[in-house]
């Protein structure tokens, strides 16, 4: 099947088809976004070997699974007994192939098969290092979801690896465009106010997208998987941490606490919080966290030096504010939207999508040739305050004041609304003593209806189909 979206990706993996040196490609990324179907697909025709690794067994059942492997491809007389003897058994089937086309030896679940005492990491380090590097025709590629392994021991290897690695990619969520590419091919017609909705709740995570069905809209999708007492959603949130990392409490408490702030914490107010324990436990969770895309580190754009953490994930945080707890009911997610915590949770998750899609935002504004930095700003008083989620500080002295708001139908500015946005607006400038150009941009989902307030204080408008472009 085509691969659907992973542009960037597949130039990169066909280009080493094309070089004429040996490849060692390592792609990361968290469970269930894609690795293995991108490789699988993209060297359906060029794979000599592919070996997957098995969660939680012992040494001897590797070892059995890889003559297995090796023995459906070329007869092998002795079982290996160590992975050093093992990978030299798969060199000596290599050397037998004729064709001098690019060959791919694909290792799959990589962490996995390093178990412990099992030796696999120097075996395999040997390897390339003895062998695959010397030939021109290969391509070795490593997968892996556990983030903590890939990120030290092989992204970060000090050891046989170091060094050595000729290409990295860390495989993403989709975005929009790819998400209504997928949908697009399996038949799955919404409009794009409904595959926003989806995506605020799924993310742009392939293999959820895949258990959509023809037919079926958006609320029926969602209480099958989620709310229906076999849904497969159900469970999935335990299970994604636990098969990413191996303390996984640590990584579910924080993700927890910031589920629960809109603005982001520090990393001092992510340990009171959660209880983590400071120094190097809280700094390898933030970490792994970040590496594996549920969270980011941003810098608040209000001359503060601290860094802020936020939940990233749109399926965590859905699963947090509705999933848990829920008795299995049907039609529980049109109960769920007339609620008013559905126009908290939407407002919130609209907003982490909007600040997923910063390039599609410029581009809508013509700017995506201006550099700029983004992020938020918070100001706290004995009046309340004010914060803005999402600022665009631009080199050609303008500043855009993202508003973004999640509706059904156009959003209308009232009067009320509108001395809020001239207060904000007003504060932002007071306190931070900005000489350049401030604007209000509204990013909608529905579009901004057309009043004497919209056309005074707002300077420009992001609509849904924006934020769906291809760049």
């Amino acid at each position: 099947m085509q691969v659907v979206g992973r542009n960037k990706e597949v130039k990169l993996l066909q280009g080493c088809l094309k070089s004429n040196q040996a490849e060692l490609v390592v792609v990361h990324g968290r469970r269930r976004i894609g690795k293995t179907y991108l490789i699988s697909n993209l060297y359906k025709k060029n794979i000599a070997f592919e070996l997957t690794g098995m969660y939680n067994v012992s040494l001897s059942v590797q070892l059995e699974n890889f003559y297995f492997t090796l023995n459906s491809k070329r007869k092998q007389k002795n079982r290996p007994k160590s992975w050093v003897e093992a990978f030299h058994q798969l060199s000596v089937y290599l050397n037998g192939l004729k064709s001098k086309k690019k060959k791919v030896i694909f290792i799959d679940e990589f962490p996995w098969l390093d178990s412990r005492k099992s030796n696999f990491l120097p075996a395999f380090e040997n390897f390339w290092n003895s062998y695959a590097a010397k030939r021109n025709d290969l391509i070795v590629v490593v997968c892996g979801s556990a983030a903590s392994y890939m990120v030290k021991k092989i992204l970060h290897s000090k050891g046989g690896l170091y060094n050595r690695l000729t290409q990295k990619i860390h495989l993403k969520a989709f975005n929009l465009h790819e998400t209504e590419l997928l949908l697009k091919r399996n038949k799955v017609n919404y409009t794009r106010y409904d595959i926003l909705l989806l995506y605020m709740i799924l993310g742009g995570v392939p293999k959820y997208l895949e258990l959509l069905n023809k037919g079926e809209s958006v609320a029926q999708a969602i209480d099958r998987l989620c709310f229906s007492e076999q849904g497969i959603l159900r469970t999935e949130f335990s299970e994604i941490f636990s098969s990413l990392y191996t303390q996984s409490y640590n990584h579910i408490a924080v993700v927890r606490v910031l589920a629960k702030v809109r603005k982001g914490l520090t990393r001092n107010e992510i340990i009171a919080k959660s209880k983590v324990k400071s120094g190097g436990t809280i700094s390898k969770t933030l970490m792994e966290l970040e590496q594996s895309g549920f969270i980011e580190r941003y810098e608040p754009l209000d001359g503060i030096k601290r860094a802020l953490y936020r939940l990233m994930d749109e399926y965590s945080l859905f699963y947090l504010k509705y999933i848990e707890g829920q008795k299995p009911e049907a039609q529980t997610w049109l109960k769920l939207q007339v609620k008013n915590t559905f126009k908290a949770w939407a407002g919130y998750t609209f907003e982490s999508v909007c600040i997923k899609h910063v390039a599609q935002i410029k581009n809508a504004l013509n700017i995506l040739g201006v550099h700029t930095t983004h992020g938020s700003w918070i100001e706290r008083d004995d009046n309340g305050g004010a914060q803005i989620d999402l600022l665009i500080n631009r080199d050609d002295n303008v500043i855009n004041v993202c508003e973004m708001k999640f509706y059904r139908a156009p959003f209308t500015i009232d009067k009320k609304y509108a001395k809020e946005l001239e207060r904000k607006v007003g504060k932002f400038v007071e306190s931070t003593k900005e000489k350049k150009n401030v604007w209000l941009t509204f990013i909608t989902s529905n579009g901004l209806t057309s009043n004497s307030y919209s056309k005074q204080l707002v300077q420009s408008t992001v609509e849904i189909d924006d934020l769906f472009e291809n760049l």
